[in-house]
């Protein structure tokens, strides 16, 4: 592969960007067009109604539009601490605090209560921004095989004499792959070897669990987990994510996460955006059960297409396919056809995992999956190499 010129920061940007295009790999922005296959609106609150007027109605009764300010400085209002208290019996935790992104809550969480002499477990499909805020820590990490417990119980044998804490670090459901981190397991490997953990459920948040409130509801284990992150900007359809855990975490975090101490707080009047989401999110029983219905009918689809699905049981389904050139391919045929999905490319996915990854809502219908399902097939087909196909889980 050819190297960019090391000296000139602009001319290396260009040369970049032009060995990106040579091999497929350039990324652009574009706005979706069909239906929409790569949205996070689980719920489909991005679009209803009663949200919109509820939102338009919290900023007519604001008294500032503008927060003006660092929560630490002059954005501290009542609104944000009345949430966090009511979001936080809905994670089910002593307490929460806001971060204007899920990115900025899981780099200014990590960063914060990891120390360099600790020793952090992650599962090697986590998101970028855990995986940011661990290198930001500088504490070692041992990055364990995809929910391979064997191989996690072996590492935290190895380092039960760690000078430091040992944190584990997982999502709950994992965002490329769809499938579900084993908690409970995870929750007892911790208890065994003097552990804590820390859970991403950003995919899960408004979607799994009772009343959408996550996997370690689900298991009645949310005070056996260090944080537990949930974001707002996926099914409950607003921005930024909420760290929840005990009393001190919070006070920690006020003082110790750098994401929350140097940035702006969000205006007051989103505060009550995320409220009535959580209150449509609480009661959206039938578009959850609308999501499983329509992600077991595509599984079964792909099952009897002869397509590998990986190990997803929830609503996000990846199609695996290998190379860059088949994702390209098959994104192309599905755009084509009235789909908006990308291909997901390396360093996105391992080399050799390209695919396409089919995140469903609640607007999807059975009949677009089985049109979906019929358009993968004979995507599919046109390729050679994907030919022989095995099938799903065999």
């Amino acid at each position: 592969m050819r190297k960019p010129n090391q000296r000139n920061v602009a001319e290396r940007m260009e040369e970049e960007l032009e060995i990106l295009r040579g091999e497929a790999q350039l990324r652009t922005l574009e706005t979706p067009a069909g239906i929409d296959l790569s949205s996070n609106d689980y719920l489909g609150l991005a679009t209803d109604p009663t949200f919109k007027r509820a939102v338009m109605q919290s900023v007519a009764k604001t008294r500032t539009v503008g927060s003006t300010g660092s929560r630490l400085l002059s954005g501290n209002r009542e609104e944000w601490e009345e949430l966090e208290s009511e979001f936080a019996g809905f994670a089910g935790t002593e307490a929460a605090l806001y971060f204007g992104s899920g990115y900025a809550a899981n780099v200014g969480l990590l960063s914060a209560i990891l120390k360099p002499g600790d020793v952090v477990f992650s599962d090697e499909c986590n998101h970028a921004s855990l995986i940011d805020g661990i290198r930001l820590s500088r504490a070692p990490k041992i990055i364990y095989p995809h929910c391979d417990l064997r191989f996690l119980e072996k590492a935290l044998r190895e380092h039960a004499g760690a000078a430091g804490a040992r944190v584990i670090v997982t999502e709950s459901v994992f965002s490329m792959e769809g499938d579900v981190a084993p908690i409970q397991r995870l929750i007892e490997l911790a208890r065994a070897y003097d552990a804590e953990l820390v859970v991403d459920e950003a995919h899960a948040t408004g979607v799994c669990g009772p009343q959408g409130r996550g996997i370690a509801a689900e298991y009645d284990c949310e005070r056996d987990i260090l944080a537990i992150v949930h974001t707002c900007g996926k099914a409950l359809a607003s921005a930024g994510a909420f760290v929840c855990g005990a009393n001190a975490l919070r006070q920690f975090l006020v003082n110790r996460a750098r994401t929350f101490v140097f940035s702006t707080a969000m205006p007051p009047y989103f505060a009550g955006q995320i409220r009535t989401a959580l209150e449509l999110a609480r009661n959206a029983d039938a578009e959850r059960d609308h999501l499983c219905g329509i992600a077991a009918a595509l599984r079964e689809g792909l099952s009897a297409a002869g397509l590998r699905f990986g190990s997803s049981t929830t609503h996000i389904v990846p199609v695996l396919l290998g190379s860059n050139e088949a994702a390209l391919h098959v994104a192309g045929q599905l755009q084509a056809n009235g789909f908006a999905v990308k291909a997901i490319r390396p360093p996105t996915v391992p080399p050799d995992a390209a695919r396409v990854r089919l995140s469903l809502t609640c607007k999807i219908t059975l009949e677009d999956i089985h049109r979906l399902v019929s358009v993968l097939r004979a995507a599919c087909q046109s390729l050679p190499q994907l030919s022989s196909v095995t099938p799903a889980h065999a």
